[in-house]
Order: structure tokens, then C-alpha cells, then sequence
């Protein structure tokens, strides 16, 4: 498709940076995990003594059966979208598809039958829909996080020394490093990110209303909860055991919202970043034939972040809709998820835009220590803290109020300090011990935490 006349902007702007998302949620994406599906629910079957129709496959017709897997492409693909025109159908297309496939194989047709056997689309749907959400975690999202994740950490042991003044309500504040801030961000993705990884990805194969009632009827001697388990749980996945016709999404719902808590922590970095830029405590890499700005020659602006956090903004949108909508169905079943199981890819699409994003960011800033010096010796009033703080220790009088006199709302020089330290009863090794002390030096355990972040 021609990216100028695509509807979404990860298909037409930005499809070149998508394209490893593209395999999961796309049309054949689903597709394919549909057929492979199908097949592993015939081998089952094939498998079990108590199938005497289903006899066991031949190693030839096993190897025919996993071709149609491996190979499948977008020459079938589109076999099964026109069968579709006809069935009005996506997963009878696939049945469909499937039969003409092994049509002419004779020891394979006998099976034909028992493709989709006691089956409604929502067994083939639940479990495709499964391994797409388990499959792009495993190959797209926890990656791009774990990469997020150890350029931070990279960021706070080359800065764990760089005193930076911290700002609380934007305003100044007690001193911290460069590198502390960094590891806090790095420190909460990794939690984050073990939550997104953690959470256990569901599926069922039990036939209309989860009772293997057609299942039963034609064998009743099988043990269809069993060998149901055991396909759920050879595909990678976890077996829920009870439901109605639909799996009820609770771990998509889940996995949604870890998402989404990961989002919102890289928002949160992104606009603190954005921040910093603002300030000049880093500055943006110039690259040449580069533009800021259509009018503004100088500009070199901070719009990596600014990207991520847009794209952030819709992919959590999406998901927070999708946590609340798709454990919602009427009755044993009702279709509303269709549509937006369908959209799962739009919110991973836009998240993985915005990780990206902020790779690219984190990739083109340089830190400027003069900045971050000359604003930190323009605040001395931080270090009356840390002044209360000692005063308190002596158990002088009322410290916080003289303080508080002497700097709230004011800026305060070197000189104003020492004078005050002076004026005050603490003994004179405690008075030269804070009148050494400066905003660069004032950064508590700041280097430690930032040095020894993993």
C-alpha cells in the first residue's frame, strides 16, 4: 500500500519504523496463528487413543501438516480472504482453506473433518489472539524496554558525579546528580517491566459455551478437559478451564495495564526530559541539514520527546479502553470484541513509536555541565536545609524559623550564609564544616545510588 494514502499514520508516516510489528497484528499475522491453530488441534486429535477416527498421522502426513505453517504466506493469505467473500467468514475461511490444502494428499483428506472438530471460532480466535499478544511481548516490547532500560542505566554511572539542583513545585530544591535521576527512571521501568513480562497469557479450547457439549456427544469417553490443557499448554500458553464461549480477556486486560503503568512512567520521563532540555541541562546534538524550525533558524528542539509523548498518550488511550471493554461480554457471548481485539496492534504500534522515540532522544543530547554549575551557584538559599537540619541536631532554638527568615522567597549568596553560620552557637568545627559545604557538594548519597544502579 502507498504510504501517502494510508488512513493510520503507522501505516503511511511512520510504517518504515514499524515494520518488525507489522508480522504480529496484522491481517496475516492473526491468519497464520489461526492455521497453526487448527493444525495443532488435528495433531491433538490425531494423537489420542480414544479417537479411532482421528488415526495417529504418518510421519509424511505430520510433515505436510507443519509445511502448511511454516510456509504459509501471502499468496495463501489472500486464498483465504477470497474464500472469505463467500463465507462471510474469517475462521470457516480458514477451515475451508485448510481441507483444500490437504485435498490432495488421500491419507490427510480422510481427515478433513476433524479441522475445527467441535470447535467455534472463538477457540481458534482466543488462542491466535494469545500467541500474537505473548509473541510481540516476547520479541517486540520487552526488548525495546529492556534496551530503554540499560541506555538509562549506561546514563546514570557516566553521570553519577554531575550535581544537578533539583526542583520541587519547579522550584529550587535540595541538590541531587544528574545520574541519581537517571537511575530513579531506570530502577522504576525495570519494576515496570517485570510486570509487563509477568503476566500470564490465557486460552481454552471448550467448544460453544465452554461445556464440551458437542465435544461429549461425539466422544464421551475422552477426556476433553484434559487434552484441552494439554494443547493450551504445548502452545506456550496458560489453560483457563472455565469460561464461557469467549476466554474472558483478563489477561489481555492485565497485560494492557501493565503496558499502559510503563507508558505512563516513560511519559512521565519524557516530559521531565523535555524539562531539562528547557533549562539548557542538556542540549539537543546538532545534525547537519537538520531544521527546527521553518522560521526560526537557531531552533534545535526537543521533539524525540515530544513524539513519545503524543504517541504514549493515544497507545494509552487505546489500552485503558481495552482493559475495560474486553472483559465485558453479554452473556456467554457477544461479538463487541471483535473489533477491538483488532485494534491491539494500533496501541502496540504507537507504543513501540514512542520507546523509539526516546532511544533517538536519549541518542542526540548532550549534557551542559556549565549550566548545570552556574545554576546551582546561583541558589545558595538550597543549603539552608541543610543548615536547619545541624542546627536541629544541636537542639538550637527554633532553626527552621530562622531560616526560613533568612531565605524563603529570597536568593541568597555565599557570603549571606557564612554570616549566618557564624552568628549561630554551633561550635566552630561545625561551622567550618558547613561553611565548606556548596550546592555542587550538598547531594546526600546521590553518587552512590547513581554508581550502583543495574
Amino acid at each position: 500500500m502507498d504510504p501517502l494514502i494510508a488512513l493510520s499514520p503507522l501505516d503511511g508516516r511512520y510504517a518504515h519504523l514499524l515494520k518488525d510489528v507489522r508480522p504480529f497484528f496484522s491481517e496475516i499475522g492473526l491468519i497464520q496463528r489461526r492455521i497453526l491453530v487448527e493444525v495443532r488441534w488435528l495433531q491433538a486429535l490425531a494423537r489420542h487413543p480414544s479417537i479411532p477416527e482421528a488415526a495417529p498421522l504418518s510421519k509424511s502426513a505430520f510433515q505436510i501438516l507443519e509445511k502448511i505453517v511454516t510456509n504459509f504466506g501471502t499468496r495463501e493469505a489472500e486464498r483465504i480472504k477470497k474464500i472469505e467473500r463467500t463465507t462471510q467468514h474469517d475462521v470457516k475461511a480458514v477451515e475451508y482453506f485448510l481441507k483444500e490444502e490437504i485435498a490432495q494428499y488421500p491419507e490427510l483428506a480422510a481427515y478433513a473433518e476433524f479441522f475445527h472438530f467441535a470447535c467455534t471460532s472463538e477457540d481458534i480466535n482466543n488462542l491466535a489472539y494469545a500467541l500474537i499478544v505473548r509473541d510481540s511481548r516476547e520479541q517486540i516490547l520487552l526488548p525495546i524496554m529492556d534496551q530503554m532500560i540499560e541506555v538509562l542505566v549506561s546514563m546514570a554511572h557516566r553521570y553519577a558525579e554531575v550535581p544537578m539542583l533539583a526542583r520541587t513545585h519547579g522550584q529550587p530544591a535540595s541538590p541531587t546528580t544528574v545520574g541519581k535521576e537517571l537511575a530513579n527512571v531506570a530502577y522504576r521501568l525495570r519494576r515496570l517491566r517485570g510486570q509487563v513480562a509477568s503476566v500470564p497469557i490465557l486460552g481454552k479450547i471448550n467448544g460453544a459455551v465452554g461445556n464440551y457439549n458437542a465435544h461429549y456427544v461425539a466422544y464421551p469417553n475422552v477426556d476433553w478437559p484434559k487434552l484441552a490443557e494439554e494443547l493450551v499448554v504445548d502452545l506456550g500458553l496458560e489453560w483457563n478451564p472455565y469460561t464461557t464461549q469467549i476466554e474472558p480477556h483478563d489477561s489481555i486486560a492485565e497485560w494492557c495495564h501493565a503496558i499502559a503503568r510503563f507508558n505512563t512512567a516513560v511519559l512521565d520521563f519524557s516530559r521531565d526530559m523535555w524539562g531539562y532540555i528547557s533549562l539548557g541541562y542538556f542540549r539537543g546534538r546538532v545534525k547537519p541539514g537538520e531544521v527546527g524550525s521553518s522560521t526560526m533558524p537557531h531552533k534545535v528542539n526537543p521533539i524525540d520527546f515530544e513524539n513519545a509523548e503524543g504517541n504514549l498518550g493515544i497507545a494509552n488511550a487505546l489500552l485503558t479502553h481495552f482493559a475495560e471493554k474486553l472483559p465485558v461480554s453479554r452473556w456467554q457471548r457477544d461479538l463487541s470484541d471483535s473489533t477491538v481485539l483488532r485494534n491491539l496492534g494500533v496501541a502496540i504500534g504507537h507504543t513501540a513509536l514512542a520507546y523509539r522515540a526516546v532511544l533517538t532522544g536519549l541518542g542526540k543530547v548532550e549534557l551542559d555541565t556549565s549550566k548545570l554549575s552556574e545554576d546551582l551557584d546561583a541558589h545558595w538559599e538550597v543549603l539552608s536545609e541543610a543548615i536547619q537540619t545541624v542546627m536541629r541536631r544541636y537542639r538550637l532554638e527554633q532553626p527552621y524559623e530562622q531560616l526560613k527568615a533568612l531565605t524563603r522567597g529570597k536568593t541568597v549568596d555565599v557570603a549571606a550564609l557564612s554570616a549566618f553560620i557564624d552568628s549561630t552557637l554551633l561550635s566552630p568545627e561545625e561551622r567550618n564544616r558547613l561553611k565548606v559545604l556548596t550546592p555542587a557538594t550538598y547531594t546526600g548519597n546521590a553518587i552512590e545510588q547513581a554508581s550502583e544502579i543495574e
